[in-house]
């Protein structure tokens, strides 16, 4: 639980950072036209046309989205702490417990997010601190998010960022102790073929870590079990055996003995899109060459050619997608007794065009199907998912394609309702944690009959998308 070496602080905390470069008009910065330029290799690797709408303006998006989500790198986190120190009699060195004078003060349920540093994807934080003022001073409360964010927004892995948030509180405040605790959530990405090969694929990895510092620094100190008991309290299930449990595991999907089974991709892989992550890297103000990142390039551009647009013959379970004979085998159909026919919460995982971000969710299909027909099957409805899912996409177009198909398939009536988790809402832009899109297509007779609509809609259950 110890925290890192403080020289590494003292120098950032005494000699700051200059101001955010990004203070200087973004477009004219030498380092965004750089990320601008990698983005463009890495688009044509993929196969895409990086003049066409909605692709034009992605390098744009994408490095002015890294630089704010990595923008930690320029701040200082001396201006921070200095400006919100505030003398309060009675605290002083040693831990009091009369009135609260001296003692526990905790920060719970903050939400951060960070770019993992193996696979270069964005991860959800929540975050809470505790530390024991002394030296008859205390520091702001809001100011703890604001040291916080200083270290999530860099290329980061839990362990990392505690030890670097707790190190930062211990020697700007000078506090009697500083506790860190994390609950990390990674997005858990499948390829294209292990998504169709395992449908109850989980789409997380969770972390939960620790770092202390003065009081704190012997995790077996009395002072832990005031601070797990009171985050606890409010309902937040911390548990020092899961901390300890968690040096043991892998963080990062991308590091996982599963993913390396899927690595044909990875010795191939586009060397040039492989030295445009390096540069991309640099520009943001990393050593590529820091052992952490060693592979992370190779990592990305493996992660990235899911997506590549390539031209296949859509045939699908044995099926060439046109008409198909859904007849029973007596070959009559009756149109009396339709019902609604729904297959629902069919997993997807896409890549946004606009900022190389992943987003992920359930796709509700739903069509009449008369007495004399057979269902189509869940497996060939899932296939028609995963295709349209595994491109640069927006959700929109992603609901649109998934209808069209099914419905030259069944001849019209169908409806189709795409529910989404978009990474780029945490990552960039509101930051708006445990936020979903929907959207509805609907064809045939759904596009007039209310109460089918009506129908279809009140069966879709509660989908929970949150790490």
């Amino acid at each position: 639980m110890g925290a890192l070496d403080e020289g590494h602080f003292d120098l950032e905390l005494e000699n700051g950072v200059k101001l955010s470069s990004l203070e200087l008009g973004f477009e004219q910065e030498p380092d965004a036209l750089a990320i601008e330029d990698a983005v463009k290799v890495l688009l044509q690797g993929l196969g895409e046309d990086i003049n066409r709408e909605g692709i034009k303006k992605t390098p744009h998006r994408v490095a002015k989205a890294l630089r704010e989500g990595t923008k930690g790198y320029t701040q200082n986190v001396k201006d921070i702490v200095e400006g919100a120190l505030f003398p309060e009699a009675g605290v002083d060195h040693g831990i009091g417990h009369a009135g609260g004078a001296g003692g526990l003060v905790i920060v719970r349920d903050l939400d951060l997010f960070s770019y993992c540093q193996s696979c270069l994807l964005p991860f959800q934080v929540k975050f809470h601190v505790g530390y024991v003022p002394a030296g008859q001073r205390v520091l702001g409360l809001s100011k703890f998010s604001r040291v916080a964010e200083v270290f999530s927004k860099r290329l980061q892995n839990p362990q990392r960022l505690a030890d670097e948030v707790c190190s930062a509180l211990q020697h700007g405040i000078k506090p009697a102790g500083v506790a860190v605790i994390l609950q990390c959530s990674h997005l858990h990405f499948p390829n294209l073929e292990s998504a169709f090969l395992d449908p109850n694929h989980q789409g997380w990895v969770k972390a939960l870590v620790s770092s202390g510092a003065g009081v704190f620094e012997n995790e077996n100190a009395d002072i832990w079990s005031d601070l797990l008991s009171l985050l606890r309290f409010r309902g937040i299930n911390v548990d020092k055996t899961h901390i300890k449990d968690y040096a043991e595991r892998c963080w990062c999907p991308s590091m996982s003995s599963s993913s390396s089974k899927h690595s044909s991709k990875i010795e191939s892989a586009n060397q040039g899109m492989v030295a445009a992550v390096v540069s991309i890297l640099r520009s943001l103000g990393e050593d590529p060459l820091r052992e952490e990142l060693l592979g992370t390039p190779r990592r990305f551009v493996k992660w990235l050619m899911n997506f590549e647009n390539s031209i296949i013959d859509m045939k699908l379970n044995g099926f060439a997608f046109g008409r198909m004979d859904l007849l029973k085998p007596n070959g009559e159909v009756s149109r009396s007794n339709e019902h609604i026919h729904s297959e629902l919460n069919l997993s997807f995982w896409s890549q946004c065009e606009h900022h190389l971000l992943p987003f992920h969710g359930v796709v509700h299909i739903g069509y009449f199907c008369a007495e004399g027909l057979n269902p189509i099957g869940k497996s060939l409805l899932q296939s028609i998912v995963h295709f349209y899912g595994f491109k640069l996409q927006v959700q929109e177009r992603l609901n649109r394609q998934i209808a069209e198909t099914v419905s030259s398939l069944l001849g019209g009536d169908v409806i189709v309702v795409v529910e989404a988790s978009h990474t780029c809402m945490i990552a960039r832009g509101i930051e708006k944690f445990g936020s979903s899109t929907a959207t509805i297509a609907v064809l045939g007779r759904f596009s007039t009959d209310h109460s089918a609509r009506a129908m279809f809609l009140q069966n879709i259950p509660k989908t929970i998308f949150d790490g």
